[in-house]
């Protein structure tokens, strides 16, 4: 939107630290029995405790000679924002935001206030569908046609074409139809930053460095090191509410809240280390309406609307797991949310059974319809008990 520059957008740093900065040097691999990181520019450096904040980074355009086109972007870095905010202030004729995950729809929302024509595809049967299931994504959908969106569910980029000069001008779509775009946002998630763990040893793939609550890395054979520890987009970790399954989340509040675990947990002694615990939670704000989550709504079999109208877009839906709370989404209701996590936490009966001020009329559980297995839009997944499940071993080439 140009509210704020790109690069104030970071989190501020209260004081300055007594640190050895290597900026532009990429870790290259890890030799754990030697508790040294390996570095491009063949140095090693030594550690007595190593944490692993790595993080992740944008899924990439899978054609190389497409993803080069000026027009497409991904959104990931203050360069993306930078770039696309530019293109976006020269007023195109029409914007295509590929991928209907919160960054795409969030981008195509801002395109609206800016007074843009915007086409949004997915292939899945509704945007969010991914992180919050197809019923509450279909209100999403709505939303965004009530908006003026161009939404097209079920579709896919066949190929990007450009002119001459290597400028995006149209896109071909697997429905036989073709766009004329000169800008494109690639919303198509995210990968972890693990490939330079390959041969470590420790439990690092598809969706991150395995760890236990205590921010400790999982090796390959289940067996927590003390001395290697994970935080942020790249860790996943045990949760208790969900049955000790790892959960995977990609969201800047829980790496803060989950690096100051860790950075405890580093300096001290067995005894008074901390677990993390928190229950997931994110926000987003698109075309007026703040959507605010708590617990993982994927991790879910059915869900009810508890409190609120869904026409008026002010409620709560609540989701269940083989009869007990496992989730909460509010759309323009945020201050239920602590209530419900109380009960996610207790893990309470599903459905709810209690009143409320604003008792829903159309309080019937549905099948959630949330994905089979976890997708790279989704902000926080449930990835299995095993440090090994779900291809979280050894990478052997980038997971895309």
């Amino acid at each position: 939107m140009g509210q704020v520059p790109a690069r104030r957008t970071g989190l501020p740093r209260r004081d300055e630290l007594d640190a050895h900065w290597r900026f532009g040097v990429t870790a290259t691999g890890l030799d754990l029995s030697g508790k040294q990181v390996l570095l491009a520019d063949g140095a090693k450096v030594g550690f007595d405790r190593l944490l692993i904040a790595t993080g992740v980074r944008a899924r990439p355009w899978p054609n190389e000679a497409e993803a080069a086109l000026d027009g497409l972007f991904p959104l990931h870095t203050p360069e993306d924002a930078e770039g696309l905010r530019q293109r976006l202030a020269a007023g195109p004729g029409r914007v295509l935001v590929i991928g209907a995950g919160f960054t795409g729809c969030e981008v195509a929302s801002a395109c609206r206030e800016l007074d843009l024509q915007v086409t949004v595809l997915d292939r899945g049967p509704a945007p969010l569908a991914g992180a919050l299931g197809a019923v509450i994504g279909g209100v999403a959908a709505q939303m965004q046609r009530d908006n003026g969106v161009d939404l097209r569910c079920g579709v896919r980029v066949e190929s990007l074409e450009g002119d001459g000069s290597g400028r995006l001008r149209r896109a071909r779509l697997s429905d036989g139809s073709t766009l004329d775009v000169e800008v494109a946002l690639a919303a198509l998630g995210s990968i972890r930053n693990v490939e330079w763990l390959e041969g470590s040893g420790l439990a690092a793939g598809a969706w991150g460095v395995a760890c236990d609550t205590g921010c400790r890395a999982v090796d390959v054979n289940g067996l927590v090191t003390d001395d290697v520890f994970v935080a942020g987009d790249v860790a996943r970790c045990p949760h208790p509410v969900y049955d000790y399954q790892y959960l995977a989340l990609e969201h800047w509040g829980n790496a803060v809240a989950q690096a100051g675990i860790a950075a405890h947990n580093m300096i001290s002694a067995q005894s008074e280390r901390w677990p993390h615990l928190a229950l997931p939670e994110f926000w987003s704000t698109q075309f007026g309406t703040e959507i605010k989550s708590v617990g993982v709504p994927t991790h879910a079999d059915h869900v009810v609307i508890a409190q609120g109208s869904v026409a008026e877009r002010r409620f709560v839906a609540v989701y269940g797991y083989r009869g007990r709370i496992t989730a909460a989404v509010a759309f323009n209701q945020a201050k239920w949310l602590e209530f419900y996590a109380g009960l996610i936490d207790r893990a309470a009966p599903f459905p709810p059974s209690f009143r409320t001020v604003d008792q829903s009329t159309d309080g019937h559980p549905v099948a959630a319809e949330v994905p089979e297995r976890p997708t790279p839009q989704a902000t926080v997944v449930v990835t299995g008990h095993g440090p090994s499940e779900r291809r979280a071993t050894l990478v052997r080439r980038t997971y895309l």
